[in-house]
């Protein structure tokens, strides 16, 4: 296990311990060690019991406990925890707004033990009146079930991506390159996946069948198959597998009828000619056949969702997407200086080895207690030690001063004009108080719009996919108000936020405003999720003139000089 896996399952013992009551210092003990095993940039997993022992903030009771994490997954004190407390109740602790103290008292006053008799209290009105929760947290308790339950049997497109392309490596090496290809939402790219789909060309079925049963990673449902498509699940998990069958002389029509959307299909060619009229009268062995018919250049799965591709078919030009080779640098990113799990060189350095020229450092703001805000007299540590990290880098690669100034309920950022002054560039985004409805959401973000010191609003409706709705707002005016204003948008990389939505990136560029992929990468392994974001980007028609950081490190250091008040 990694420094993380272990601190999360200390954290999630400490939780434990509170919910039973326990000694509130040893509560605390578990809280420390699991903040400061998350700072460590040394692997637990290399040191001894001892040298455990030793590390400041960690209890020498908890280091025998960690080493016995480290060689069995788990340790006594957690599984003994989880012997004694309703799987229900340890569902309640991940309700965002419910911690120990109140799971605790609807568990043991309320004798409410499981997630559904949770909702009927919330319909019934029955923690209104329980001390610390209130109607306005028994609203958020039921939105937050009721936005589960919409989100069961989804998974994130980062989650599934990798199973994905193994099992179509899979089924090419069985049936061959030519007669298998994915489908369905993982080849559209969408963020979030129900079913990962195949297309399989075959002209004998049963006999194809035959070798997808003898598949181990997969096992059919017989309940819901058909005789023109297996339907299952990868073994061991809820994740669905649905793979259809097609003759040859169609393939290609069958392959773009499942990797693209309905309205996709409704599109006109400059013949006034409709995708599905062209796909129901004509066979097509394979795509590039349709795009050749077509006589317009290829358009890729992701873009095909019919909204910013509408004029391609009438035009039939070629569409300019941007692609990860594109991306120059990236910005918002954290260090051990808040809630992130490495230094800033240690990340810096991580951009340079996947050959970008610039690294933004973008750690939390003073507002942000919960994530290690920077303090003004952290803010000028951290400068002085990116200062000299760039007479180290010479003139091959720079870094650059940000912050992710918190927007605070009145709009305005959470330091003086004198400390804004000493960033490069500042992104803007709001962590707390999200409940809003539509108005002022979207008063709250324009505000901090039109402060001066903003450069990048960040990701713009706070929304976690599978884990809670955005606060609303109205995106129009949002992105009117950044293109009045100079402020580019991000578009948040982390595959639990894709956050602008894709959707309203047409209606930005063509207002002028630039999109900024930023993976929000709280450790090194997160720089990876640019990609993420470039895969969204795409979706929504990004090119990489209007992309933020396709700009070359002169380029983008020229940009922070000119916009940055003075």
């Amino acid at each position: 296990m990694d420094n993380k896996e272990i601190a999360n399952l200390i954290k999630k013992c400490g939780k434990l311990l509170e919910l039973h009551d326990e000694n509130v210092f040893k509560v605390r003990s578990f809280q420390n060690a699991a903040f400061i095993i998350n700072k460590l940039s040394n692997p637990l997993k290399n040191l001894s019991e001892n040298q455990i022992a030793e590390v400041q903030g960690i209890e020498k009771s908890l280091a025998s406990k960690i080493i016995e994490i480290i060689q069995k997954n788990t340790f006594q004190d957690y599984e003994n925890l989880i012997s004694k407390t309703p799987k229900g109740v340890i569902e309640m602790l991940t309700i965002t707004g419910l911690g120990p103290k109140k799971v605790r008292t609807i568990w043991k006053d309320e004798q409410i033990e499981t997630i559904e008799n949770l909702k009927i209290a919330c319909h019934n009105n029955q923690l209104i009146t329980v001390k610390g929760i209130g109607e306005s947290l028994q609203m958020d308790i039921l939105e937050f079930l009721e936005f589960k339950e919409k989100s069961k049997g989804k998974y994130f497109y980062a989650d599934l991506e990798l199973i994905a392309f193994e099992l179509e490596n899979k089924l090419k090496l069985l049936f061959g390159n030519d007669f298998v290809s994915i489908s369905g939402e993982i080849r559209r790219k969408m963020e979030v996946v129900e079913t990962i789909q195949f297309l399989i060309s075959t002209d004998k079925i049963a006999e194809t069948e035959i070798v997808l049963n003898s598949i181990e990673s997969i096992i059919k449902n017989c309940t819901i198959s058909s005789p023109y498509i297996w339907r299952g699940n990868i073994n061991n998990t809820d994740i669905k597998v649905e793979i259809r069958f097609s003759k040859s002389e169609n393939f290609g029509n069958n392959l773009y009828l499942l990797s693209c959307s309905n309205t996709h299909l409704e599109l006109e060619n400059s013949d006034n000619i409709s995708l599905k009229s062209i796909l129901k009268n004509q066979n097509f062995l394979n795509e590039n056949e349709i795009f050749s018919y077509l006589k317009t250049p290829f358009l890729v799965p992701e873009i095909r969702e019919g909204t910013t591709e509408i004029n391609f078919f009438k035009n039939k030009n070629n569409f300019n997407l941007i692609d990860n080779q594109h991306i120059k640098g990236c910005l918002h990113n954290h260090s051990l200086f808040s809630d992130g799990e490495n230094t800033v060189e240690e990340m810096a350095n991580a951009c340079i080895n996947l050959g970008l020229q610039y690294f933004g450092i973008s750690d939390h703001s003073q507002t942000a207690n919960y994530a290690g805000g920077l303090k003004p007299e952290k803010v000028l540590e951290q400068h002085k030690e990116i200062d000299d990290l760039n007479k180290k880098y010479g003139n091959s690669f720079k870094i650059f001063k940000g912050i992710e100034s918190d927007i605070l309920a009145d709009g305005s950022l959470d330091y003086s004009d004198e400390i804004l002054q000493s960033f490069d560039f500042i992104v803007a985004s709001i962590h707390a108080n999200l409940r809003m409805d539509l108005h002022k959401a979207t008063e709250r973000l324009v505000k901090a719009i039109e402060n001066p010191y903003t450069t990048i609003l960040g990701h713009p409706t706070g929304r976690l996919l599978l884990r809670r709705k955005g606060y609303p707002i109205d995106y129009q005016r949002v992105i009117d108000a950044c293109a009045m204003h100079g402020v580019v948008i991000e578009l948040n990389a982390n595959p639990w936020r894709l956050d602008l939505d894709w959707r309203f990136i047409d209606y930005a560029t063509n207002k002028g405003v630039m999109i900024s992929i930023n993976p929000d990468a709280h450790e090194i392994s997160g720089l990876q999720d640019m990609r993420y974001g470039v895969n969204v980007a795409r979706k929504g028609g990004l090119s990489p003139e209007m992309c933020f950081n396709t700009k070359n490190l002169e380029q983008i250091s020229d940009y922070f000089k000119t916009r940055k008040p003075r």
